[in-house]
């Protein structure tokens, strides 16, 4: 019995909102991982905001590979792990990106907060919109089992 994920059960597993792990090799060092808010739409794109001054900002480059995973680390187990290429790093908006990213994560009012508590602080030239394309995966669901 395989506990592989077909297609359709680990793209709307993505979809559903969770804190991913984000994993980028570093030269001379062991991978960073780090967790982040993301996005993804079954069939497409996913996307993810952070700092191009950050650690994990300056490791991200168009055309460059990273891997998010997703989990439920509680019984029964689950996880998808995608891995794929960055096929855009743009500025981001805080209305257009960031407000429907903290709203998927925090609710509306909770999001609304967010931005606004942000405002003060935003820098568009350091906020960056970091999209990849997703090309592999590996999944587990151990609800299979029984």
């Amino acid at each position: 019995m395989s506990l592989t994920m077909n297609r359709s059960e680990r793209e709307a597993f993505l979809a559903e909102v969770r804190v991913a792990m984000l994993c980028l090799t570093e030269a001379g060092r062991g991978p960073l991982v780090a967790p982040v808010w993301y996005d993804y739409r079954p069939g497409g794109d996913l996307w993810f905001l952070t700092q191009s001054t950050s650690r994990k900002g300056r490791l991200i480059a168009p055309g460059g590979r990273l891997t998010l995973a997703v989990q439920i680390d509680a019984p029964p187990y689950q996880y998808v792990s995608v891995e794929g290429p960055v096929i855009a790093v743009e500025p981001y908006d805080l209305d257009a990106d960031l407000l429907p990213m903290a709203q998927r994560y925090l609710g509306g009012q909770g999001g609304i907060d967010y931005v606004e508590g942000s405002r003060p602080t935003h820098d568009p030239a350091k906020s960056v919109k970091v999209t990849v394309r997703p090309e592999r995966w590996l999944s587990a669901d151990y609800k299979k089992r029984a």
